[in-house]
């Protein structure tokens, strides 16, 4: 209780000293202990019915529900606070975060950064645009039990640019639109705050193929510097070219900035599978063996060179990117909201 008193008492102090703030600090830490206790599912219903039946905390079910979904909430101040709370973020001297964007379906039509998104991952029986929010968010990955998990640092509302031009209901925040920005702009600005908080530790990013191209890489290397690194899915589609020769002496023209075309991620799986290594990785909890080859390429998604390592196992096989010079010793795969390690025994 002491651990929970020192972690929860620093969080009250970024809201305003007014009675409606006292009360809104005393609801936000109470409705942590909710999700704390192994009282029942963290549904929204379930935990205002926890904060009455277990900590007699008396709200009406809508009330409840406004604070849940408000959009005010003082989450600058509160993510810096948990950052300085963490004990020991790094894993082998760096700090591994993932980066990917989900939805949460939602009934009310009035709840800010609500829009029909369209679902990729929805079953036959589901619609394909459910009414939800779309969420940006960042979370460290550390090594919990023998397993990994992923702990939020930072999150974004994503809304389509249409919807902020219409001047929607649920775009806005006190009467005022809020401005539009893109996924990418929008996770750089967190990769770059929680980096200039651990400001010496290097940061490595692992995030879908979606997010792995240059549109996140330019604004986030820019700012972080050499400590930034990342690594992503690679496309089976993606195409790989060859480190560029050196210049010759005398040569008229400008440097090339590839070299020879070597074929998609799929063409160069059937050709140096043959040359792969085994390795001991940790895979969902578990010593397994895998084979693995790793070689230097040029990316033109990421208009650099990248380090890609193919994986295989059993009749399938999975490419990463890591940018060049991040060590691939201790590198995470992501994988559908889990994570596994490869790593050289």
């Amino acid at each position: 209780m002491f651990i929970l008193r020192d972690i929860l008492l620093p969080l009250q102090d970024h809201f305003s000293e007014t009675t409606l703030g006292r009360e809104r600090a005393s609801l936000f830490v109470y409705t942590i202990l909710s999700i704390i206790v192994p009282f029942t599912s963290s549904m929204t219903s379930n935990l205002w019915r926890c904060l009455d039946t277990l900590f007699g905390f008396e709200i009406k079910n809508k009330r409840f529900y406004t604070f849940m979904a408000s959009p005010t909430l003082p989450w600058a101040g509160l993510w810096q606070t948990i950052w300085g709370l963490i004990p020991s973020p790094e894993t082998d001297g760096r700090i591994l975060v993932g980066l990917d964007d989900s939805i949460i379906t939602k009934v009310g039509k009035k709840i800010f950064g609500c829009e029909a998104i369209f679902d990729h991952a929805a079953k036959s029986n589901q619609s394909k645009y459910p009414w939800a929010q779309n969420i940006v968010s960042v979370g460290l990955l550390k090594q919990v039990k023998g397993r990994w998990a992923c702990l939020f640092l930072d999150f974004r509302f994503y809304l389509p640019l249409k919807t902020i031009q219409e001047k929607k209901e649920t775009a806005t925040i006190r009467g005022e639109v809020v401005p539009f920005q893109t996924k990418m702009a929008q996770a750089a600005q967190m990769l770059i705050e929680i980096a200039e908080h651990f400001s010496t530790v290097p940061i490595l990013a692992v995030t879908d193929s979606w997010f792995g191209n240059n549109g996140l890489w330019k604004p986030a290397y820019k700012a972080i510097g050499n400590r930034f690194n990342i690594l992503s899915r690679l496309r089976c589609n993606n195409v790989l070219y060859d480190l560029p020769e050196k210049r010759k002496p005398k040569q008229r023209g400008r440097n090339k900035k590839y070299g020879q075309r070597l074929g998609s991620a799929t063409d160069m799986a059937k050709t140096v599978q043959q040359e792969a290594r085994f390795y001991n990785v940790n895979l969902y909890g578990k010593q397994r063996e895998v084979s693995a080859y790793s070689r230097v390429v040029m990316l033109k998604t990421l208009k650099r060179p990248v380090q890609v390592v193919w994986v295989f196992r059993r009749t399938q096989w999975i490419a990463f990117a890591a940018s060049h010079g991040e060590r691939t010793r201790g590198l995470v795969v992501p994988r559908r909201r889990r994570a596994a390690v490869l790593s050289e025994s």
